[in-house]
């Protein structure tokens, strides 16, 4: 392990993974990627919180039924999300009897969900971890901006909540896609105090931890397909490419934001781009995922980036820490350091 970077001997595997999306989701570019959609932003339920309690469920539920596991066989069920005590997580897997770990990193919850769970398999800890998120516009607008039927303006600068989610399992047995490494990611702060301009916010932390990673591993951004970041959305997305620029880095021939690939920014009024927990994690279990296993594509990184802010905190005018974990994943195994 190099500082925040461990590059595995033996890299795990995700055997499985499954996305599901809502009604806005389907009609983007990538809406055959999800599994299952849904266009009662209820999901059935009586809530919008218990519907997204139900999208996470959705989402475990087709991942193990993908590959034939069954609940017994997952070891440790890793999850989190954007609400409050994480109640669209707690609430939405209390009926699955597993060993339960919850975590908060904002957007950026998939990535650090990922990274645990293949540690915990990589160092036989675990036989599979499976770990899953979510997000809903609804659930997310009325605790983080304002009620729903208030009608106020976006700035350009604001993202659009994705109600969507993603599960996927990780292995130390199996096939493509293996997890070839992690970069732990560090609090980065630079003052922006906008929380209508998350992208912004969180461009710094995804640049210093992708920065952190190639200068661990050697490693540069022609090693790889795409870097993968979410949700910059555009502005978040130019900073990051400049500051890689800066420092005569080239993320912008590599880059892809899965705030950017989400939503048709032409057809669909979402602003800056997409966001949310689910936007980032959709993105990786329905597309990259696959992908992968396909073939064709080698070797990304997926670095979901997460604005460590609440609306108290906010409106008391402080600045939005942010946080962005890394995951080197790869249709080889290789082994051993870079």
């Amino acid at each position: 392990m190099h500082k925040a970077t461990t590059v595995f001997p033996a890299p795990p595997s995700i055997i499985t993974s499954a996305a599901v999306g809502g009604k806005k989701e389907n009609e983007g570019p990538y809406g055959q990627y999800f599994d299952k959609i849904n266009d009662d932003p209820y999901f059935t339920r009586e809530t919008y919180e218990e519907g997204e309690s139900q999208l996470q469920k959705q989402a475990v539920r087709i991942a193990l039924e993908k590959t034939g596991l069954k609940e017994d066989d997952i070891d440790v069920l890793i999850g989190g999300d954007l609400l409050n005590q994480c109640v669209g997580t707690t609430y939405g897997l209390r009926d699955y009897n597993l060993p339960f770990l919850g975590i908060y990193a904002a957007c950026s919850t998939m990535s650090e969900g990922l990274l645990l769970a293949s540690m915990l398999a990589a160092g036989g800890f675990a036989d599979i971890a499976m770990a899953v998120t979510s997000s809903h516009f609804c659930t997310a607008e009325r605790q983080y901006r304002m009620p729903l039927n208030y009608g106020g303006q976006r700035p350009p600068t604001a993202q659009w909540t994705a109600t969507a989610g993603g599960a996927l399992a990780v292995s130390p047995k199996g096939s493509a896609p293996y997890v070839r490494g992690v970069t732990i990611g560090r609090i980065v702060d630079m003052g922006v105090t906008d929380a209508n301009n998350m992208g912004a916010a969180m461009a710094p932390a995804a640049y210093s931890t992708i920065r952190e990673f190639f200068r661990d591993t050697g490693m540069s951004p022609s090693d790889f397909d795409h870097i993968v970041t979410g949700d910059l959305g555009k502005v978040g997305s130019r900073l990051l490419c400049q500051m890689g620029d800066d420092d005569d880095i080239d993320i912008r021939s590599r880059h892809l934001d899965c705030g950017l690939m989400i939503y048709d920014s032409e057809s669909q009024d979402v602003h800056s781009g997409g966001s949310g927990c689910g936007c980032a994690a959709s993105m990786l279990c329905g597309y990259f995922v696959p992908e992968l296993k396909r073939g064709r594509l080698k070797n990304i990184l997926f670095a979901a980036t997460g604005a460590l802010l609440s609306p108290t905190v906010s409106q008391q005018g402080e600045s939005i820490p942010s946080v962005s974990h890394l995951v080197w994943l790869s249709s080889e195994k290789g082994s051993g350091q870079e």
